[in-house]
């Protein structure tokens, strides 16, 4: 394609005519003002370019005529000779007669002074005469001097009395000056002001930069800035005029263009010494200067929609009124509480249109027309699904907690999307309504929605670490398949390592069993347990159905209950033969829990409480049937003092009813101590204790723990204060407390705080550690 100019002559070839136009320009002035140019040298490839084609050799041309005939040319020229141009036969004068003439002209014009001769013309060593150089005198004795050998000649640089301004490569700073925007009292300038310095690019340099140039770009981005600022608070007619000082004088502050030279100060009449810093590194000050205008404010607000079931749903919900300035923070908040509000109210299909605001510049007015597109007002209708399943569409069902006919709430399409998400199973899920058009009365049609599956990995391989005095290091690993048998039916493989305690453990695990948030396992595990209260060897199997919250999906109220067959051989101290034995134990029991959660988050809690209680009815099957329960309650509790300050608490209660403590097995007895009870005191070191010093655990506990948690960022410090004791009969006395005190250190990540504490007990008894240190995965309760 060729473009062409206004003129129609093609581009290329008026460039190539502009670039002839260039080069004559060019080469005029050369002529005119310049010594003419060395002689220019062709290329091989410019010349061959230049070079016609040469014409085949059997080419016939036909004959060319003449324009004029020679003879009639000759005629045409006048003859050349002495008698016509007496000159041509006087002989060329000397360059120094030339001279010499051009002088006495220069003397009879007024040119030179009076009476004066003309030069003497020097001469070479030959005696050839010579023109002057230039204009210099010929008797310049400086000129006549030989030149010095160019091994002793000194070029001294030439001095400026400071640097050019014009030197933009120098680091440089700044300061940051805003004219326009009223005193801080005034709420609405200093929100102003706040938000362009979150945005500013000027003050994010912290009044550095690598040169002036790269202020400047700044400035020029703050000033779009400031305007778009502005204009986001309803002043649509600003001003924003911009400018870079730099100091000059002694307070540093005088004004200066951006590229030039300062002229040096002098001292002033009172003697105080003048600023003599070179403005090159003098700071440059970025000033801008507001003028905000009027501000506008919404003279009438139009919405253009159909009529609504209620008929004020729109205008209920649309926070924007009459009277109040044109926020572009209000006004799409006020579009998006409507496109909110319509989908939970029945308007899947709502949306809203393209604003428009028209101005008044005389007034200060803006009238607001809105449209907004309702669609049809609908009910939930059946469930389809697509994509890369990991389950069917029964069990998106089974999720859904709405039921066909229910008025369409998108705040419910959203909790199936979340559960949906909780499972662990799709790499992407969406949830979506879709039109049917069939009538479900009432001016309403049914909505059927359309589950969009991207099944993920379904195997997760995951570990975790611990550390507590008096436990060691605890090392725990996991190989899950969340879908092995669908829906939902993973297969589980956890292992423990550990200073003191080893596992191996199979679960069967169905999530969402036959209604949503219901889980049934099946579990089967071996444990070898090394403490200084006990060692055991348990085999256990245990059949368990609860509802539990997640780090996704936490539950206000859970549940659980299950059955456990156990089977342990454990060493106990026997006071009738002071030393320890070993017993086997075959226990058959039952498991109750019931739990309150009214916090706000699973790991890190920082507001409200919650409350578990823990029934465990079993009986040991060796012999004759002994039927006992194990009964625990547990409560915490969260208040933010601050916005970075929680106060946390909490309290635990244990019983054992219906047995004496030598015919439990010592690892269903109680124990207190370590990181996850009071801390101050190693892992199961509080309470009755056999003549080793070993503790051999209780019937009854009772706990309490205060914290102080301060949070700053992605780190927390955090200082406690834990009671706690147990006692050998089934009623806890809360006498005899131990006290511990610490203080811990939280790293917070996205999946909860790591968690270190560092505590020592109060009224050191013998045997107990003076510190002890506790390393974990979320708080500490």
């Amino acid at each position: 394609m060729i473009l062409r100019t206004a003129a129609g002559v093609p581009l290329r070839h008026a460039l190539a005519l502009s670039a002839s136009l260039l080069g004559l320009a060019a080469t005029t002035a050369q002529a005119q003002d310049a010594p003419a140019p060395p002689p220019v040298t062709e290329t091989v490839a410019d010349t061959e370019m230049a070079k016609p084609t040469p014409p085949p050799p059997d080419a016939v041309f036909p004959p060319v005529e003449p324009i004029i005939e020679d003879e009639e040319f000759e005629k045409a020229i006048p003859p050349i000779s002495a008698e016509n141009d007496p000159e041509l036969d006087v002989p060329l004068e000397s360059i120094a007669e030339f001279e010499r003439r051009q002088a006495t002209k220069a003397v009879s014009e007024g040119e030179a002074a009076p009476g004066s001769e003309p030069a003497p013309t020097p001469a070479l060593a030959d005696g050839d005469a010579v023109e002057a150089i230039g204009d210099a005198p010929i008797n310049d004795v400086e000129l006549a001097k030989p030149l010095p050998p160019l091994e002793n000649f000194n070029a001294e640089p030439v001095e400026f009395a400071e640097p050019e301004f014009a030197d933009e490569s120098a680091k440089v700073t700044y300061t940051v000056q805003v004219n326009g925007l009223a005193p801080a009292d005034d709420s609405t300038d200093a929100d102003l002001a706040d938000l362009f310095g979150d945005l500013s690019a000027l003050y994010d340099g912290d009044g550095e930069a690598a040169n002036a140039a790269m202020v400047r770009a700044r400035l020029t981005a703050d000033a779009d800035l400031m305007r778009r600022v502005l204009a986001s608070e309803g002043y649509y007619d600003a001003r924003v005029d911009t400018r870079l000082d730099r100091g000059v004088g002694g307070d540093g502050q005088g004004g200066g263009r951006a590229n030039g030279a300062a002229t040096p100060a002098t001292a002033p009449a009172g003697g105080t010494t003048p600023d003599t810093t070179p403005r090159q590194r003098r700071p440059l000050t970025a000033i801008i200067d507001v003028v905000p205008g009027q501000r506008y404010t919404l003279a009438d607000i139009i919405i253009d929609a159909a009529p609504t079931v209620p008929p004020t749903l729109i205008k209920d919900n649309f926070p924007l009124a009459i009277g109040e300035p044109i926020v572009a923070q209000r006004v799409q908040g006020a579009e998006a509480a409507i496109a909110l509000k319509l989908p939970e109210e029945g308007y899947p299909f709502a949306t809203v249109g393209q604003r428009d605001i028209l101005l008044d510049g005389a007034t200060g007015d803006g009238v607001y027309t809105l449209p907004v597109d309702i669609g049809p007002r609908s009910r939930f209708g059946g469930f389809e699904t697509t994509g890369k399943l990991a389950f069917d569409v029964e069990h998106v069902e089974l999720l859904a907690r709405f039921k066909r006919g229910e008025l369409y709430d998108s705040r419910k399409a959203d909790d199936l999307r979340q559960a949906l998400v909780a499972t662990g199973l799709f790499a992407t899920v969406s949830v979506e309504p879709q039109k049917t058009g069939d009538s479900a009365g009432d001016d309403t049609e049914y909505v059927t929605m359309l589950v969009t599956q991207e099944a993920g990995p379904p195997r997760t391989l995951a570990a975790s670490a611990g550390y507590g005095t008096g436990e060691g290091i605890r090392l725990e690993g996991s190989w899950t398949h969340r879908n092995l048998f669908p829906p939902e039916g993973a297969l589980i493989v956890r292992g423990i390592a550990g200073t003191q305690e080893q596992a191996l453990g199979v679960t069967f695990r169905r999530s969402n069993a036959g209604r949503r948030d219901r889980t049934f396992e099946l579990i089967a595990e071996a444990s070898r347990s090394d403490y200084n209260a006990f060692e055991a060897l348990t085999g256990r199997v245990g059949a368990r159905v609860s509802r539990e919250s997640t780090p996704i999906w936490q539950k206000k109220l859970t549940y659980a209950y299950g059955l456990d067959l156990i089977a342990t051989s454990e060493d106990d101290y026997d006071f009738l033969l002071a030393d320890r034995t070993r017993s086997v134990y075959y226990i058959a029991g039952l498991t109750g829990q019931l739990g309150i959660d009214r916090s706000d988050n699973l790991l890190n809690p920082t507001k409200g409480f919650r409350v578990t209680g823990l029934l465990q009815p079993e009986g040991s099957l060796s012999g004759r049937f002994s039927p006992y329960a194990r009964a625990r309650i547990d409560v915490s509790g969260y208040y933010p003092v601050t916005d970075s300050i929680v106060l946390a608490g909490r309290v635990r209660v244990g019983s054992i009813l219906g047995a004496s403590r030598e015919n439990l097995a010592p690892s269903r007895r109680f124990y207190a101590g370590g990181g996850g009870s009071v801390r101050g005191f190693g892992y199961q070191q509080l309470g009755p204790k056999d003549p080793n010093n070993d503790p051999i655990g209780g019937r009854s506990v009772n706990e309490a723990a205060v914290e102080a948690r301060y949070r700053f960022g992605n780190y927390g410090i955090v200082g406690f204060v834990d009671a706690g004791q147990v006692y050998r009969g089934s009623t806890p006395t809360f006498s005899n407390l131990r006290y511990g005190v610490g203080i811990g250190g939280r790293f917070y990540t996205n999946f909860g705080p790591m968690r270190l504490d560092i505590a020592t007990p109060i009224d050191r008894q013998p045997g107990e550690g003076r510190v002890s240190v506790y390393v974990s995965i979320g708080q500490a309760f």
